[in-house]
């Protein structure tokens, strides 16, 4: 097995690369379980927000980085964008989305309640990695549709075309692997 070596919220960690199709393979990221890793990362990323009212993020990788973010910023609450209508859910906005790490179409959607809390709210989207921006755009019609002000777009790693992106807020960047 290969490894690249990221330094991240003050720590290394060495990333297996892995094959996403035939001819590309990533330097695959996973906080899940990584405790470690996640309260520095998200201190460090909230120190570089602008002043934000909410944070927003997709199910389900990014949610430790973003609950500790809401701690580190004392805010009381956060939101996370489901893959799914969920049976609670009234009046749900529901957008498509493709993501480099996942296979096939996926919906993300907000409840009623998400989006009254959104509206006229200055909003942060967060990520663990943003690669081809396809969740990122996702999350940002979510918010636009409910009335939110997207102010920040911030993750640990960029990686691909992300990472010339000057929109977006990042601790590191990764490269994609590619075979001829």
């Amino acid at each position: 097995m290969e490894y690249y070596t990221v330094h991240i919220g003050g720590l290394e960690r060495q990333l297996p690369i892995v094959p996403i199709t035939e001819k590309l393979s990533i330097a695959a990221f996973v906080i899940f379980g990584d405790t470690e890793v996640v309260e520095p990362c998200a201190r460090a990323l909230a120190e570089k927000l602008p002043p934000v009212d909410y944070l927003i993020t997709a199910e389900a990788k990014s949610i430790p980085l973003i609950y500790e973010m809401a701690k580190v910023m004392n805010m009381p609450r956060y939101i996370i964008a489901r893959k799914s209508v969920k049976g609670y859910m009234s009046k749900p906005i529901i957008t498509k989305v493709n993501s480099i790490t996942t296979k096939g179409e996926q919906i993300l959607c907000l409840d009623e309640e998400d989006s009254l809390r959104i509206k006229g709210k200055r909003i942060a989207i967060i990520d663990d990695v943003i690669s081809t921006g396809a969740s990122l755009t996702a999350i940002e019609q979510l918010v636009t549709e409910a009335g939110g002000e997207i102010v920040a777009r911030a993750a640990i790693l960029t990686e691909g075309d992300s990472n010339d992106r000057d929109d977006i807020i990042a601790l590191d960047k990764i490269p994609l692997f590619f075979k001829d």
